[in-house]
């Protein structure tokens, strides 16, 4: 079986430079392509990087592909430049790839919200004009997330809700506006039910698998890859991707190579047409 990460952070810092040594890991155990999603202009030549290195045609079929994505994290909107706009628009036009991880915030503590939306409608109408997928972050703001994807235009290929948190009854309402739902091994702790009942509710042709790593720790039962940082903090590390498939898998109540073979239909579908 191949798998594919929606969504994660692998250029991160916490790494300790050990990004090579990680995907080699990944490639032994299936993991096929990856969506490494970029926060702020400070990480973004890190994204590039990694992509030059490990995306497109520098990468053989026994390889992990990087996918890059850039934009501009909720959490990090105090550090852009004036030309942060301008600077997005320079690194999507070196290489293909994705729009995010953008979003709403109203849940992180001291996190101003003023200035969040406008910055997502700017990144998203960029997404729009040029057809790349957007990497959504969302805490607490699904009513005006969804008022915003509704009343701006969105990419003809679709959005991904990274890590969805929403409410059962707002999944027709993204899906018809054009959404994935990612699922991140987090919600496999038996505490995060509520979670993964909702994932019940995904159109077949809409979900996605996600690690989020370095952050979202499984649960330490199905942590096949555990991992630390420099400073002895737990890290999530990305080949714990089958970990998050076999066990959303089970919790459906479907068998494993069927799943996966739909999360790569869908996978490919909004990343990679």
């Amino acid at each position: 079986m191949k798998f594919y990460d929606a969504h994660n952070h692998l250029q991160d810092d916490r790494f300790g430079g050990r990004q090579k040594e990680l995907l080699t890991v990944c490639a032994e155990v299936g993991v096929d392509r990856m969506v490494v999603n970029g926060a702020c202009e400070a990480d973004w030549p890190q994204v590039l990087t990694l992509a030059r290195q490990f995306g497109g045609a520098s990468v053989s079929a026994s390889q992990t592909q990087v996918i890059p994505s850039f934009g501009y994290h909720p959490w990090y909107l105090h550090e852009r430049t004036p030309d942060w706009l301008a600077n997005l628009e320079k690194i999507l036009d070196k290489i293909p790839g994705t729009v995010g991880e953008i979003g709403l915030d109203r849940w992180k503590p001291g996190l101003s919200y003023i200035g969040q939306e406008e910055v997502f409608i700017a990144q998203l109408r960029l997404a729009a004009e040029r057809n790349l997928p957007v990497s959504i972050h969302c805490l607490q703001a699904w009513g005006r997330l969804h008022e915003l994807l509704r009343d701006h235009p969105r990419p003809a290929r679709g959005f991904v809700l990274h890590s969805f948190g929403g409410s059962a009854e707002m999944i027709p309402a993204f899906a018809r506006l054009g959404a994935y739902f990612s699922f991140p091994g987090y919600f496999l702790h038996a505490r995060k039910l509520r979670q993964r009942e909702t994932f019940k509710q995904v159109p077949p042709d809409r979900l996605l698998i996600e690690t989020d790593a370095p952050d979202q720790q499984l649960p330490v039962e199905i942590n096949s890859y555990p991992l630390t940082g420099a400073n002895g903090q737990p890290l999530n590390h990305p080949a714990n991707l089958p970990a998050v498939y076999s066990g959303l898998a089970e919790f459906l109540g479907e068998k494993p190579e069927s799943f996966a073979a739909r999360v790569e239909e869908n996978f490919l579908r909004v990343f990679c047409r």
